[in-house]
């Protein structure tokens, strides 16, 4: 009996070692391994890149508000807002027998100062009155003139005719309301003649000319598509004193859809000539709470970076800061990793 127990107690102790590596085994965690692709970073000639936010806007000669001339009613309303309409289509017909009666009384007043004209210049020549009676009697004509001509022109205006063919942008007219000359009762804007206004830094608009490419894309995120080319026609003399900006007027010379005033787009202008410095594809920047940083693979592992960045082209950007020539950085797969995350590339 005494002989089994040392036995009995190493079966119990096999057991309990059993037990602890089971137990071991179970906790490990198996760190993940994140599929990713990378680039190395090189020397690369670029062409540097201008980013600016912009609005979509008409060109001065491709939009035209119209008013009431004089103080009216609105008579009847011909178009709807989103109308396509012709250059000298009617759009809004006011009230006019208030501007036919202001017509037709210019017209009399105009007859009589003619009358009194040709009288005081008769008595003049008879020596009746004196010179200056004639001269007041001509000023009287002239200013009776230019009123009638203003009410003939008023009463012309009584329909308000489109003057560029185009779409209803806005209308605010509405029959049987009074019109004010000071409110805007029809907008029409002509769809090819839309333009971005940019709204640029004085350091960047002294780099960007007339003639300068730019692409317009929905966001700035490296996956956005580009929806509209366009041209830079002009680039301010002077910085606005609401945006401390430079506004720069981009003509759209082509879009992959209708794009609509006030929109907002994300521009990028192409600066001319072309730099050669050291460069990753913009994929691998990450915005970090103080700026930008990529991961560094190295032995598989990837370790985030801190990197200051330079001039930016339009698929890659300078790197002035944190990294040397010949490193391997993530990029697709970039977002979302962590600090000494494990990774694979793919073999090609």
């Amino acid at each position: 009996m005494m002989g089994r127990r040392p036995l009995r107690a190493l079966v119990v102790l096999i057991a309990l070692s059993g037990c602890g590596k089971a137990d071991k085994g179970e906790e490990t965690e198996v760190t993940p391994v994140v599929t990713v692709e990378t680039a190395q970073v090189r020397t690369a000639a670029f062409t540097p890149i201008v980013r600016a936010v912009g609005t979509v806007v008409s060109s001065p000669t491709g939009y035209a508000e119209l008013s009431a001339p004089a103080p009216s009613r609105i008579a009847r309303v011909l178009v709807t807002a989103g109308q396509r309409v012709k250059s000298g289509e009617a759009l809004v017909e006011l009230d006019a027998a208030a501007l036919r009666a202001a017509s037709s009384g210019a017209d009399a007043a105009l007859a009589a100062a003619q009358s009194a004209y040709d009288r005081a210049s008769q008595l003049a020549q008879e020596g009746i009155v004196p010179r200056k009676t004639v001269d007041q009697a001509k000023a009287d004509l002239a200013q009776a003139n230019a009123a009638a001509v203003g009410a003939h022109r008023t009463y012309a205006l009584s329909t308000l005719r489109s003057p560029i063919s185009g779409v209803v942008t806005k209308m605010n007219a509405v029959t049987g309301a009074s019109a004010d000359p000071a409110q805007v009762l029809v907008a029409v804007a002509d769809p090819a003649a839309l333009q971005v206004l940019l709204q640029l830094s004085p350091a960047d608009a002294g780099s960007v000319r007339s003639g300068s490419a730019v692409s317009f894309s929905e966001s700035d995120t490296p996956s956005a598509v580009s929806v509209a080319r366009g041209v830079v026609t002009t680039v301010g003399a002077a910085i606005d004193s609401a945006t401390r900006a430079v506004p720069v007027r981009v003509h759209i010379s082509s879009s992959t859809r209708p794009l609509r005033l006030g929109e907002t787009l994300t521009g990028k202008v192409s600066v001319t000539g072309s730099q050669s410095a050291m460069s990753i594809p913009s994929d691998a920047l990450v915005p970090d709470s103080s700026g930008f940083k990529v991961y560094v693979v190295k032995n598989g592992v990837a370790y985030a970076t801190p990197v200051d960045v330079g001039t930016r082209g339009d698929s890659l950007v300078q790197v002035t800061k944190g990294l040397a020539v010949g490193q391997t950085v993530v990029t697709t797969g970039a977002y979302g990793l962590e600090d000494s995350s494990k990774v694979s590339v793919p073999k090609p």
